[in-house]
Order: structure tokens, then sequence, then C-alpha cells
């Protein structure tokens, strides 16, 4: 990790919103300088970063629509620069790949531009995304990246969204083995259905729903986005330094 003079950097892709802004506040708490990636919603990364630094973090944001051609250089070339800004310094210490993107479908009216979607934002792109920042990373640095327990569970209806949690897992895995002899360690977090701007409007909608999915899990209540990120959090800590190629899911017992 980096040296105890120096601040602890992370990026946060989709950092702006839901679980991710829950991320960004929690490693901003914890002293870490983070870069905010965010897709479109200017105003969200403004706020996210206004909350790190209300709470006496340092945070900046940096935009990049992961659909587009360029978005990994641009990306790259943002945290870069506001890294040297911030510290003096290129390195990165903890990469959490959280952006990515839902496809309601069943086989039965899944489409091909379906699959080119959510594969590229939710696999291509954290792929793509590690590549190029592996230079910047330092040696035991930490990468978190988000799935989903639609992995582990029959979802018919969110069959794109499953395979492509599934193909970030076994990417997560393979790069576990591959960045072990530099210290740096690869996991994976797997939140169940949590109390989102995504997915609160139709939750209050259909409160049905909603108490369906608490009784779900050993708790009984839904899950927030705090309850990802504390996991998130300890993944990405100094006390993680011997997990790694791991898949944790953050459910709260749901479907045992």
């Amino acid at each position: 990790m980096a040296a105890d003079t120096a601040p602890r950097t992370a990026l946060v892709t989709g950092g702006s919103r839901g679980i991710g802004r829950a991320v960004v506040e929690r490693l901003g708490r914890s002293g870490a300088v983070v870069a905010i990636h965010y897709g479109r919603d200017a105003a969200a990364a403004d706020e996210a970063v206004a909350a790190v630094r209300a709470a006496g973090g340092q945070a900046f944001s940096v935009r990049a629509d992961l659909t587009e051609e360029d978005a990994v250089d641009a990306l790259a070339a943002g945290v870069e620069q506001g890294l040297v800004e911030h510290t003096g310094s290129r390195g990165l210490d903890v990469l959490v790949n959280n952006a990515g993107v839902g496809c309601r479908a069943d086989i039965t009216t899944l489409t091909s531009e379906d699959i080119d979607r959510v594969f590229a934002i939710n696999v291509k792109a954290p792929v793509f995304v590690v590549q190029r920042l592996l230079p910047l990373l330092r040696d035991g640095g930490r990468i978190v990246n988000v799935s989903s327990v639609a992995n582990r569970i029959a979802h018919p209806h969110v069959l794109a969204y499953a395979m492509s949690k599934g193909a970030l897992e076994a990417f997560s895995r393979s790069l576990a083995a591959q960045l072990g002899p530099r210290g740096i360690t690869v996991n994976t977090v797997a939140p169940g259905l949590i109390e989102t701007d995504f997915h609160r409007a139709r939750l209050r909608a259909h409160p049905e729903d909603a108490a369906e999915a608490a009784a779900l899990t050993a708790f009984g209540r839904l899950g927030q986005p705090e309850d990802v990120a504390d996991a998130v959090a300890f993944l990405a800590s100094e006390q993680a330094r011997w997990i790694t190629g791991e898949r944790v899911e953050t459910t709260g017992g749901a479907y045992l």
C-alpha cells in the first residue's frame, strides 16, 4: 500500500449515486483521496464530492461515458490529473469497479442490443479500466469488483445482467491470480436488492414487492447502500491483505 506519509487514493466508478456514492463517502471518511467517476449526472457527482469534503475528506470527479469508445482513456487521464493535483503523485491504491447497468429481459424478449450494452458496461469496461490503470496501481493495492446475487440465484427476467456478473466474477478470480505477486488483492462483493434510487421508486409504488424482498433476508429488512460500502471498505483495507479471489455476498442472508 502507499507509504504512511502519503494519503491513500481510490477510484470508484459509478461513484455519484447509489452503492457507489456510499462507497465514496465511506472511503473518504477513512482518509482516502477519492476519484469519483460518473457518466452523465454532473450534479450528482458534485454532490458526492461536496459530501466527502464536508466530512473532512478529499475528492474530485471525473466524467467518462462508458458507452463511448474513448471512455477508458478519458477516465484514466482525468484520474491521473486529479491524483497529481491532490497528492503530487500518480499512484492509485484502490480501484472499485462499481459502474453497471441492468437489463430486464428473459430469453423470449432479450435482444442482441441488450447483450451488447450490458456486457460493454458491466464486463468490458471494468476489464479495460483495470488494464489502463494497472501502471498507476501501487504494489499492495486493492481491486474490488461489484457483482450481484443474481449470479448465484436463478433470475430469468434479468438473464443478460446475471450473465454479465458471472463474467465479471470469472475475471476477478483470474486477475487475482495474476496480480498476487505484486501483493494486489482482487475481490468481488455481490449485493442483493439494495434500496437505492434505482429501486426506491418501484418499491414505494409496490410496497408488497418491498415486503417480499425484505422477507427473503435473514434480518427482515431491505439492504442499504452503506451495508455494501462497509464490506467494500474492508476489502479495500490493509486488514484484508490475505483475502483475494473471493466473492463476498452482501445480501443480509437472502436466499439462504
